[in-house]
């Protein structure tokens, strides 16, 4: 039995439950912010985010974060290679922190948010109760996502170079920005309700 059989939906600013119009959507008394009883084409979003993320991913991991000239010399780091260089030097915390938020974090809410989608579409009646709760898992590494961001501050700031050096950001640095606010989108496009929809169809076979 869901909330949207009795014509119910909560404001997602500030969570009053209300009734609405059959069929119809409305504003919340309280805040105004406009209230829906599910999100206006959230499946179709949710893709081409969640796909323009995935083109990103690879350029964001391949292609430099940054360039260091220094004294006519130029290097340039990717991510990788910046969570070599903190384990060659032995900073293996900060290299492990670099790896998960920058690599592994990103990957983990593509291939969640994935699954989410297909068993969706596919109408799953399986595990709903822990697909709801891997959303907003993904939903809590979202609020951290941005800490991805400074990782090439990080890695630069790693850079014993003296006042002679100069550091510029890479084109992965731009390809990394686009895949954390990508996702980020991704996982705000999508509905959690729709994976209790067509509940009916399943037991009524």
């Amino acid at each position: 039995m869901r909330a949207r059989d009795f014509h119910l939906a909560g404001c997602r600013t500030c969570g009053l439950l209300q009734r609405l119009p059959a069929g119809a959507n409305g504003h919340c008394p309280r805040c105004g912010s406009r209230v829906r009883q599910r999100k206006l084409e959230s499946i179709q979003l949710t893709w081409v985010f969640l796909l323009t993320a995935m083109i990103a991913y690879l350029p964001a991991n391949l292609y430099p974060v940054m360039t260091v000239v220094s004294l006519g010399r130029t290097q340039s780091d990717t991510i990788i290679s910046g969570v070599y260089y903190l384990l060659l030097h032995g900073d293996w915390p900060l290299a492990l922190i670099v790896f998960v938020a920058s690599v592994l974090v990103p990957l983990v809410k593509i291939v969640a948010l994935t699954y989410l989608l297909l068993t969706v579409q596919r109408r799953s009646p399986l595990r709903r109760a822990q697909r709801t709760r891997l959303y907003r898992l993904i939903e809590m590494i979202g609020r951290w996502s941005m800490v991805d961001i400074f990782v090439v501050a990080l890695l630069a700031a790693l850079v014993h170079a003296g006042a002679l050096a100069t550091i510029l950001p890479g084109p992965g640095a731009l390809a990394f920005t686009a895949v954390v606010i990508l996702s980020m989108l991704a996982a705000l496009s999508f509905d959690p309700r729709l994976i209790w929809d067509h509940e009916e169809s399943y037991a009524a076979t």
